[in-house]
């Protein structure tokens, strides 16, 4: 039997016989291995997502979420809705927001690399004249006082070809006609495949045929509400509001008295997330201290039958209401029937021009200037057809006046005058689904 000292100098006679090849592989299997796990890395990491959604959208109109991972704007918006540096670093008016000069922020990129500079930002605004006076600094020139304009231009910016200023980069751009039919983005770790539908029931289909993975800012969520194989994740868009305008030109609808009873006479509490008003409840403009408008049954019935008496007139509201929202005006017209009123429903995807009253989403805008849907000046977007001269001169002054305390103060007051005189009734925030298959 062999000793223990006889397999030491085999042992080592072998490893000084083949000691360049034994650490040229060693060495090629560590290589190789490092080489490997870093190849591997990033394949594991680049994690796809393929996501619906519901809309005809031009390139420079996508959804404000998908811009946002795309770029910025010359600023950005705070979580209570004031502007901050983005691009810019600092902005300024010297004439009371007639003219706003912009300094861009040193150092910033594009995607490919190349200098932002003020030549390149790819702003265009009517009635807006646009100076460059050098590579640092943009003016904007404006032909009225114009206080929301650094809330205008928080909106993401591109240099030609949609190049933006974050990690995510566009890859891929799929039109069908004027409209996006797919969208890819990419960064170091994701790459995210948008594909637009232009109805809901398209959208659904497509996930259930397994063509998308993800459906975003769904309202209604069936039948995947009842599927075990995906997630849903809600929340309250408190961007938008649910809206009820009323035509203030009918002849029923003309006196406040009325538009309030049908007010008191809605449960919104089992509507949504109730909203107050016609700014979101994040802004710095946002009045909490307003008319509620909280559900009161017998309020409404005795407002109603006051009214009744003194018009001598059974009262019937014809309620046109957007396709999404016909479950909830069929519970808004179930109230008023409760109240004493008789209503109809009528469906319509477009704005009516005659109604009574009319159910649809606001997208409530950043800057709390509302000009454009209360001002009685307004015809074509005035959806209420709202004319009162008080309200008017509020908003006048709104926008107008730069000075951030006042400003506050006059959207304070539009708030509290415009509930009471109540030319819509802002009934709750929309509740939106994720749809995640497992």
């Amino acid at each position: 039997m062999r000793s223990t000292r006889y397999y030491l100098r085999l042992s080592r006679a072998f490893l000084l016989k083949f000691r360049l090849l034994l650490f040229l592989s060693i060495s090629f299997g560590v290589l190789f291995f490092f080489l490997f796990f870093n190849l591997f890395s990033k394949f594991e990491l680049q994690k796809q997502q393929i996501i619906g959604i519901t809309g005809r959208f031009h390139p420079d109109s996508l959804p404000s979420e998908i811009l946002l991972n795309m770029s910025y704007g010359l600023t950005n918006i705070n979580n209570q809705n004031i502007p901050e540096p983005g691009i810019a670093s600092s902005w300024e008016t010297t004439d009371n927001g007639k003219t706003w000069v912009f300094k861009i922020k040193d150092g910033l990129t594009w995607q490919d690399n190349t200098p932002i500079t003020s030549r390149n930002l790819m702003y265009e605004f009517s009635d807006v004249k646009i100076e460059t006076p050098d590579d640092k600094t943009i003016k904007f020139i404006i032909e009225n006082n114009f206080a929301p304009f650094p809330s205008v231009v928080s909106k993401p910016t591109f240099k030609k070809g949609l190049v933006g200023v974050t990690e995510w980069k566009v890859d891929k751009l799929t039109l069908s006609g004027a409209y996006v039919q797919e969208l890819v983005l990419k960064n170091k770790k994701q790459k995210n495949i948008y594909r637009f539908f232009p109805t809901t029931e398209s959208t659904k289909t497509a996930f259930k045929l397994g063509t998308v993975d993800i459906i975003e800012n769904l309202l209604d969520p069936t039948p995947f509400d009842k599927w075990r194989q995906v997630k849903l994740e809600s929340y309250a868009q408190q961007k938008q509001v649910v809206t009820l305008f009323y035509n203030t030109k009918s002849p029923l609808l003309s006196e406040k008295e009325l538009r309030q009873a049908l007010a008191y006479a809605i449960n919104k509490e089992v509507l949504g997330k109730r909203a107050y008003s016609p700014i979101q409840p994040n802004s710095w403009a946002y009045n909490p201290q307003i008319k509620s408008y909280d559900y009161d049954l017998e309020k409404a019935k005795k407002a109603i039958s006051e009214i009744e008496k003194a018009m001598k007139t059974e009262l019937k509201i014809n309620l046109v209401s957007s396709p999404s929202l016909l479950s909830i005006a069929e519970k808004i017209v179930k109230d008023w029937e409760n109240a004493g009123i008789n209503a109809s429903i009528l469906v319509s995807s477009i704005v009516p021009t005659d109604y009574d009253a009319y159910l649809t989403i606001y997208d409530i805008p950043i800057d709390p200037d509302q000009y454009s849907l209360w001002h009685s000046t307004q015809t074509t977007s005035n959806i209420s057809k709202f004319s009162n001269s008080r309200i008017d001169k509020l908003l006048e002054d709104g926008r107008s006046t730069v000075n951030f305390e006042e400003r506050k103060k006059i959207y304070f007051d539009f708030q509290r005058f415009l509930l009471e005189d109540l030319p819509a009734s802002f009934l709750f925030h929309p509740t939106y689904y994720r749809v995640v298959r497992k």
